[in-house]
């Protein structure tokens, strides 16, 4: 691909690793569906609504096989697409995120379109978006949703700017995840859904995406400094148990992304849900 040449000369960071991985995915042919239907015509379901209405903690569990700082988490083979989204969906998640990336999350574009066809919550296709064909993937496979990260797109390590994703994105009826790491971005998130009059819902990464390391004080830190304006925030990576999840609601995040600890035991990824989500009344 031409664009590797430029993109992908400074100095290797695994952001840039990530991104590289999305473009080896498209050449691939990952995002193809080939199943026998698709879900073009599929109705989104409101996630945004779902956290502002729901009654109890929002959490959107996460299907991942892989990470890159934990490696392989549980084996496809014996714990299903399926299987997982039911007890997601039956231990009261508010939304399922499914990596569809395939290096380093061990994702697929099928695994969307397993966890639609087993669940009736809110679908987030999460990856490394860099292309609209990742976009009609999304929505093929059945997704609500879709994750922008918006260093990648600050970079321009994308093949459209920000808003052209954006934009191509709700005309085909998915919504956005918009995902933040510094106050900076989380600003210019905010100033993006107030500009444009858009309603995407902005992630705050806990993760620093070169190093890996996790603080939930990015949460907290960013909040304290900056007004949410009627943003809905989602606190993501990190969140192990319901003092996590205390931390972050008295930050101010609004929904909370859980994902590696839930899936390094799924035996116990039931209870699990179900305590985080009672460990606390709003």
């Amino acid at each position: 691909m031409e664009t590797e040449r430029v993109r992908f000369s400074q100095k290797k960071s695994l952001l840039r690793t990530l991104v590289k991985n999305s473009y080896r995915a498209i050449d691939d042919g990952a995002y193809e569906n080939k199943e026998e239907r698709d879900y073009l015509h599929h109705d989104s379901i409101d996630l945004r609504n779902r956290i502002i209405e729901c009654q109890n903690i929002p959490i959107i569990t996460e299907i991942k096989y892989a990470s890159p700082s934990k490696g392989v988490l549980a084996d496809p083979m014996k714990v299903t697409v399926e299987s997982i989204a039911q007890v997601m969906q039956n231990s009261g998640a508010t939304g399922i995120s499914v990596l569809s990336q395939p290096f380093l999350f061990n994702g697929s574009i099928t695994n969307v379109y397993k966890a639609r066809r087993a669940s009736t919550l809110p679908i987030l296709m999460k990856d490394i978006v860099v292309s609209e064909i990742q976009l009609k993937a999304a929505k093929k496979a059945g997704a609500d949703y879709i994750l922008l990260i918006k260093t990648i797109f600050d970079m321009n390590l994308t093949e459209s700017t920000l808003e052209t994703i954006i934009e191509r994105a709700r005309k085909i009826g998915l919504g956005v995840i918009l995902e933040t790491h510094t106050t900076d971005e989380f600003k210019e998130a905010m100033v993006m859904n107030k500009k444009y009059k858009q309603q995407n819902l902005i992630g705050i990464n806990n993760r620093n995406l070169d190093t890996l390391e996790i603080s939930l004080d990015t949460t907290k830190n960013i909040l304290a400094e900056n007004p949410k304006s009627g943003n809905v925030i989602i606190s993501e990576s990190g969140i192990h148990k319901g003092s996590d999840i205390a931390k972050l609601l008295a930050a101010g995040a609004d929904a909370f992304l859980v994902g590696t600890s839930l899936m390094q035991d799924t035996e116990k990824m039931a209870d699990g849900i179900k305590e985080i989500i009672s460990s606390l009344n709003r």
